[in-house]
């Protein structure tokens, strides 16, 4: 087991890695919406693809976040059956949940994107919008943010056996306090610092 819960683990950290680095598409769909509005009431100049690439990040942030919030337990839960079994209980309501539906889940859509990804790559398929962009990588998204989704239920179905072996504590349980946004905010501020002592440390 111990070998199980070094893998958990890694994927905790891979799945914590691509979270704060997803954040950042964040800020980046909002200045591209700003400067794209900016543009167009004041000269009246714009494009679809300005438009697009904000859809595109959007979808990024959505899918390849999925599994990083399964991680910070915020997806959205109706526990209003479940909330009243004893802990261990709870838990064996998760693995089976895992196991029959996220697995299985993961398993079709990955088995229908990734052709139709695929596809769009070797045509090279282009938005029907006047100046739009290529879609195979918006595409692409959807396998590769389903695949983390499920490496990331790996990682959950295996901290939920070991807590019922007496392993590790309450892996269901949230240790921040603080609101989504309000990491979030905090995230971009700690990068914005730390990128700022490091511009001040290369001119010394």
């Amino acid at each position: 087991m111990s070998a199980l819960l070094q893998l958990s683990r890694l994927i905790d950290r891979l799945s914590e890695l691509i979270g704060r680095w997803v954040a950042w598409l964040v800020l980046a769909a909002v200045l591209i919406s700003a400067a794209n509005a900016t543009a167009r009431k004041l000269f009246n100049v714009g494009s679809n693809a300005y438009l697009e690439i904000q859809w595109y990040l959007f979808a990024a942030v959505f899918l390849l976040a999925a599994g990083y919030t399964l991680m910070r337990q915020e997806h959205v839960k109706i526990d209003v059956i479940s909330g009243r079994f004893s802990k261990r209980t709870q838990i064996w309501i998760d693995i089976v949940g895992i196991c029959l539906f996220l697995f299985p889940f993961v398993v079709i859509v990955i088995m229908y994107a990734t052709p139709w990804a695929l596809r769009a790559y070797e045509m090279h398929e282009m938005s029907s919008n006047a100046g739009g962009l290529i879609r195979w990588p918006v595409f692409a998204l959807l396998p590769a943010g389903i695949a983390l989704l499920g490496l990331q239920g790996i990682s959950e179905l295996i901290k939920r056996v070991a807590f019922l072996m007496g392993l590790v504590p309450d892996p269901t349980r949230k240790h921040q306090a603080k609101s989504a946004e309000e990491e979030l905010a905090e995230l971009l501020a700690r990068e914005v610092a730390a990128k700022e002592e490091a511009a001040l440390e290369a001119r010394k």
